[in-house]
This record gives C-alpha cells, sequence and structure tokens, in this order.
C-alpha cells in the first residue's frame, strides 16, 4: 500500500516549524557574536569579553525568554555553565544543580535566574576573597599586586554584570552596594600611587554582600520546597 502523502496544510505546516527553529539558533548566535553595548550601569561602558561560561549562559536565558525550555535544558546540561558550577561545587549551597535542572524542566524561569544567579554570585565572592588575599600578600610589590587585583576585577565584573539585574530584583541595596565596591576597588587600579591596602576593603565588601545575598536567596529557595517548589538547600556561607 503507497503510504499516504502529506497534505499541502502539513506540509506548510512542518515548513514553518523549521524556518522557526532555524531563526531561533540564528538569533542566538547574532546575540552572542553582537559587538558590546555600553552597559546600563554607572559603572561605565565597559561590558567584559564572554568565555565560555558567560556565553553559554546567555544562550540558556536567551533561549528562556523564547519560551524555549527544552533547548534552555540541553544547553544547560551540555554546556560550560554546569561543568563549571560541578567543579565548583563544595563552595556552592548543595542542590544547587538539581535545583536549577529541575526548575529548567518545569518552565521555571524565576526559579531557574534564582539558581544561576547565586551560582555568579558565589564565583564572584571567591574571587573577590582571592583578590583580597593576593593583595595582603606583602611579599610581592605593591605595583604587581594592584595590577593583579585588576585582572580579577575583570573577571568579577565579567560574571556580576551578568546577574546584576536579577540581584537588583531581589535586593536592590545589595546590588548598588556590590557596584559601588566595584567602582572603588576600580579607582585604586588608576592611582597614580599603588596602594593594596586601599584595594582591599571593598573586595571584601563585595565577598559580604554576595554571601548575603547568596543565603537570602537559599532560604527563599529552602521555603518554597517545603511547599512543593524547586529550590535550592539552605546553607550558610
Amino acid at each position: 500500500m503507497t503510504p499516504r502523502r502529506p497534505g499541502a496544510g502539513g506540509r506548510r505546516a512542518a515548513a514553518l516549524a523549521r524556518r522557526t527553529a532555524a531563526a531561533f539558533f540564528a538569533a542566538t548566535i547574532v546575540l552572542l557574536s553582537a559587538a558590546p553595548l555600553a552597559s546600563a550601569h554607572h559603572v561605565g561602558a565597559y561590558v567584559p569579553r564572554d568565555n565560555d561560561v558567560s556565553a553559554n549562559f546567555k544562550q540558556i536565558k536567551f533561549s528562556m525568554q523564547a519560551q524555549k525550555f527544552s533547548v534552555a535544558t540541553t544547553l544547560y546540561e551540555a554546556g560550560a555553565l554546569r561543568r563549571e558550577l560541578l567543579k565548583q561545587a563544595a563552595a556552592l549551597p548543595p542542590g544547587l544543580d538539581a535545583s536549577i535542572r529541575g526548575a529548567l524542566k518545569a518552565g521555571d524561569a524565576r526559579g531557574t535566574e534564582t539558581g544561576l544567579m547565586v551560582f555568579f554570585a558565589a564565583l564572584v565572592r571567591d574571587l573577590a576573597l582571592e583578590a583580597d588575599r593576593r593583595l595582603a600578600d606583602a611579599r610581592a610589590p605593591a605595583a604587581t599586586r594592584i595590577a593583579g587585583g585588576g585582572k580579577i576585577l575583570e573577571a568579577i565584573w565579567r560574571y556580576y554584570n551578568l546577574v546584576d539585574f536579577a540581584v537588583s530584583e531581589r535586593d536592590p541595596k545589595a546590588a548598588t552596594a556590590v557596584r559601588l565596591a566595584f567602582e572603588d576597588a576600580e579607582a585604586q587600579t588608576k592611582a597614580p600611587a599603588p596602594a593594596p591596602e586601599r584595594m582591599r576593603p571593598p573586595l571584601v565588601t563585595i565577598a559580604r554582600v554576595l554571601a548575603g545575598v547568596i543565603e537570602a536567596s537559599s532560604n527563599v529557595r529552602a521555603g518554597a520546597d517545603v511547599s512543593g517548589e524547586h529550590s535550592l538547600t539552605r546553607r550558610h556561607v
């Protein structure tokens, strides 16, 4: 028996689906490869170059905005962001990976955003503490310590810039404190006389404020878990 060929309506629907998928992935490529635009923050117009982790975050975020949660789940599960998250698991709230995956599979954009915000906030917190440790090492010349601190500041802004909006929505005072502390630390990299001891307090502030954001977000998610939603397990950091 000869198989029945799809009608004109079926062919048009299939073609439309193919075009929609192609347009979606093309838009993702454009988003990631476009020239950086000026930052909306008063810290200036600098937008750091992406690495694999930040590029993967943008892919996931764009997929969620397009309501393509199955695509976002695949991008997360097979991407550089999750690999880094698993590598840093000991310094993160327990259950963070499972929480993000569960939120993605449930189509929970807010829950996914919270989990990703916690991950990047923890990365920034640990980078700030590492910069403070290096700046305190008096065995190295002051100029060398300031230069090293400046490089870590670039990494801090690369990651914090991704989640500043999410932090601002949940805790505007914390977001403002982080941005102001970043400005203060950055100013020391441009000072005429290198003074590592002046660069340390704003970095400590960044770490302290983001530790609070992480704890508060983890507590909220733990409370949601009691009512049956996906959550992050509470942990003091």
